[in-house]
């Protein structure tokens, strides 16, 4: 999920470095109204993007929560970790950051 002030954001702020040949997982990845992968995969070149989300659709590779993220991928996983318009939706929002920091790589990076 995502609006084009995120979008943007990315166009302007995200660095090549940070993502190229990176692994990426992108929590909330359903399309609705936008996405930043397609410009992530096209112009900041990760070595794998993966996207997961409550719901089948467009860019979710894999259903499933956030809190169930280090189940299945494991701690210290990910180089990135995306979650636009997500958090606040969520009634423990504090659970899904933790989940974030166990498959965050140490010096990874946060984008919410």
């Amino acid at each position: 999920m995502c609006n084009i002030a995120v979008i943007e954001f990315f166009h302007h702020y995200a660095e090549v470095d940070e993502f190229k040949d990176k692994v990426v997982l992108e929590i909330g990845s359903k399309y609705v109204n936008g996405s930043v992968r397609p410009f992530i995969e096209k112009f900041l070149k990760p070595k794998l993007y993966i996207g997961i989300d409550l719901e089948p659709g467009l860019y979710v590779d894999i259903v499933t929560t956030a809190e169930a993220a280090t189940n299945i991928f494991g701690v210290n996983r990910f180089d990135v970790v995306i979650s636009t318009e997500v958090i606040e939706h969520v009634y423990d929002w504090q659970r899904v950051i933790n989940a974030i920091k166990e498959v965050l790589k140490p010096g990874g990076y946060i984008y919410i």
